[in-house]
C-alpha cells in the first residue's frame, strides 16, 4: 500500500461531487461496468488520480484544456513520474478523446486491463 495524504479527503470528496461532463460518461458507461474495480478522485499520496484501478495498477487521466498550460504540463509531469515509481501506469485521454471518440477510448482501456496493450 502507499501514502495518502488524508488532507487531501474533503477535495476529493469535492471532485467526485463535480466530476466534468466527460468524467460522467466514462465513469458511468464504462469504468463503473467494468469487472475490474475502479476508484474516482483516488488519493495516492499527495495526488488525486481522476480513476484508480488497484488491480492493475492504473491510473486514468481526463485532461481538460487547462492541462495544457506549461505549468499543467509540468505538475502532471510529475504526478506521472510519482504514480510511476509506485509502479502504477498512467493513461492519459483529453475532454476531446471523451466527447468525440468515446468508444475507442474504452476499447483502449479494455485493451490495456486485459494486458493487450
Amino acid at each position: 500500500m502507499f501514502y495518502k495524504n488524508r488532507r487531501l479527503n474533503t477535495l476529493a470528496k469535492n471532485l467526485r461531487s463535480n466530476m466534468t461532463k466527460q468524467e460522467k460518461r466514462l465513469w458511468y458507461d464504462c469504468l463503473k461496468l467494468s469487472i475490474h474495480k475502479f476508484n474516482r478522485q483516488f488519493i495516492i499520496g499527495n495526488y488525486i488520480a481522476d480513476f484508480y484501478c488497484n488491480s492493475k495498477q492504473l491510473v486514468i487521466e481526463i485532461d481538460g484544456g487547462q492541462h495544457f498550460e506549461e505549468k499543467a504540463l509540468t505538475y502532471d509531469e510529475e504526478r506521472t513520474k510519482y504514480f510511476n515509481s509506485l509502479g502504477i501506469r498512467v493513461v492519459r485521454y483529453t475532454n476531446l478523446d471523451i466527447d468525440k471518440r468515446f468508444n475507442k477510448v474504452c476499447e483502449d482501456i479494455l485493451l490495456i486491463l486485459n494486458g493487450k496493450k
